[in-house]
């Protein structure tokens, strides 16, 4: 662990959610043309390079990053995250990124509502509170019963549904394994999953396109990267509530590069589920500290 620096560790995840959500318009363009499943399986190819080379890097090696007492666990993480990746990208397609962001900025408060069931972890009536209040924002944002509800709706809650389990069975994890094996199994598993599915939809690319996807998996490279730097020089609870910065970044290139709308219902939606999510952290760091 490097020095601990709180001012670069802000810095830092301010870049990281910057090239992430650059990934997400990238996706949403090359899904757009090309099959998802597709898509999502070179992005994986990149990063499982981009994993062993880290954890190549390190340490015991390849072999070291591999050791882990409970295989099941870490399979099950790397499969439900490419099966999120895959689910994300589609919403991303069928709502477009200002939407679909909005709606997944809810996993922070479906992390805190299932820590309880799953992990055991008290959950008191202030972030109880904050998590209604969040939803409150999530139905604000669906309108269900103001408009025809669209079922595609649910694809980013979906998303975020299974990137708060992802989450919880990361710091499930986490009690045995190190952060580089959880890293690890994250790409690898992924790759697998992905391959052998996607594989199967492969379709050919044009050349710009093709300078896209390397763009694409550079910036999932990057991202990666940068999250690791942010967290080796910061505490996470500091900078997490900067994350949300993703949510500004994605929305103010899909209504610039995509030409989509910020409607007022997401705007007001999306505020409550922020000062929610950002709330419930900070409630949930000062309970560490005590």
């Amino acid at each position: 662990m490097s020095a601990q620096n709180t001012k670069l560790g802000i810095w830092l995840m301010v870049a990281t959610t910057f090239v992430f959500a650059m990934q997400d318009g990238i996706s949403r363009h090359l899904a757009g043309e090309y099959n998802v499943l597709m898509v999502v399986m070179i992005r994986y190819w990149f990063f499982a390079a981009f994993v062993m080379a880290v954890a190549a890097r390190k340490a015991g090696g390849l072999r070291a990053a591999a050791a882990t007492s409970q295989p099941g666990v870490q399979i099950f993480r790397g499969i439900l995250l490419a099966v999120e990746v895959c689910v994300m990208v589609l919403g991303f397609v069928l709502l477009g990124l200002v939407e679909s962001h909005a709606v997944f900025t809810s996993y922070p408060l479906l992390i805190a509502a299932l820590s309880g069931p799953i992990l055991g972890e008290k959950v008191g009536w202030r972030r109880w509170t904050a998590i209604g209040v969040g939803f409150i924002g999530v139905i604000i944002i669906l309108q269900p019963g103001f408009r025809v509800f669209q079922v595609e709706a649910l694809v980013p809650l979906a998303a975020a549904l299974m990137f708060a389990l992802y989450g919880l069975m990361t710091r499930y994890a986490a009690r045995k394994d190190s952060a580089a094996t959880s890293f690890f199994y994250t790409g690898t598993v992924g790759c697998v999953v992905m391959t052998s599915v996607g594989i199967w939809f492969w379709e050919p690319m044009t050349a710009p396109d093709w300078a896209w996807m390397a763009l694409l998996c550079v910036t999932g490279a990057l991202g990666h990267w940068l999250l690791i730097k942010t967290y080796d020089v910061a505490e996470a609870s500091a900078v997490q509530p900067f994350a949300y910065l993703q949510l500004v970044f994605a929305a103010t290139l899909g209504i610039t590069a995509f030409g989509e709308t910020l409607e007022l219902n997401v705007a007001i939606g999306a505020a409550l589920v922020v000062s929610a999510g950002i709330f419930t952290l900070l409630r949930t760091r000062a309970k560490e500290k005590t």
